[in-house]
């Protein structure tokens, strides 16, 4: 049984300014985009105030929902990072569902994953800023006691470093393991058909089918909108912490 387990492959490669590398990462992420962008867009076309049609009804939903979970969440006062919320949970989601196509999991990346960490942290800081000033923010790292403010900026530092390494860990994670059990179930097939002389039929992988859907269910379909909630509530947490 041969595996081979590697990052994301490179694509193609742009020729300009030294040459711009397009990875697996970096195309399925425009996937991404483009589909939540279109789905956003067909969900609220032609919307209307007076007898509104199932697509209508669904985009309102959706809007609702979220709107009640920022507002439960980070308070009344906070609403308006309801568009960042949601656009975090969908590319999170839907970067991570990727996988059930055949595509790699976008999230399945460190670079993905810490670029949605480093972005978040950016905005703890920026809403501290703002509601306590510059001095302020700084304060906060010598409170309790000025004694351990090497602990408080440790703390600051390692929060976004757990973010990126818990999302891409879950997703990574299952892209090994699925890659192991498709090599196992391949190499069990063979062992039980070897003895075929028909080549065609000893090669027929008829272990993957079934047991690889299952995991695809947990590793794809749960675990990706698991962490998509998980990211998005330490989001709201720390950045409605930050503004207190």
């Amino acid at each position: 049984m041969s595996v081979e387990i590697t990052g994301p492959r490179i694509l193609f490669e742009i020729p300009i300014l030294g040459g711009i590398r397009i990875t697996e990462t970096i195309f399925n992420g425009w996937i991404v985009i483009l589909l939540v962008s279109f789905l956003a867009w067909f969900l609220t076309r032609n919307m209307v105030t007076k007898n509104p049609g199932k697509r209508q009804l669904a985009a309102e939903k959706i809007y609702s929902m979220l709107m009640n979970l920022v507002e439960g969440v980070m308070g009344k006062k906070w609403t308006g990072f309801a568009p960042y919320i949601g656009a975090l949970f969908a590319y999170s989601m839907f970067g991570s569902l990727l996988s059930l196509t055949g595509l790699r999991s976008v999230t399945g990346d460190l670079s993905t994953t810490g670029a949605m960490a480093i972005l978040t942290t950016i905005m703890v800081i920026a809403t501290n800023i703002r509601t306590n000033g510059v001095f302020g923010w700084l304060k906060s790292y010598t409170q309790p006691v000025a004694l351990i403010t090497p602990i408080n900026i440790i703390s600051e530092i390692a929060n976004p470093v757990s973010m990126a390494f818990r999302h891409f860990g879950n997703i990574a994670a299952g892209i090994v393991i699925t890659s192991l059990m498709y090599a196992a179930l391949a190499a069990a097939s063979n062992l039980i058909l070897g003895w075929i002389p028909v080549e065609f039929i000893a090669n027929i992988p008829i272990l993957q089918v079934g047991l690889p859907a299952v995991l695809s269910i947990y590793f794809d379909l749960f675990t990706g909108f698991l962490q998509a909630y998980i990211i998005c509530m330490l989001t709201m947490v720390n950045v409605s912490g930050a503004g207190e």
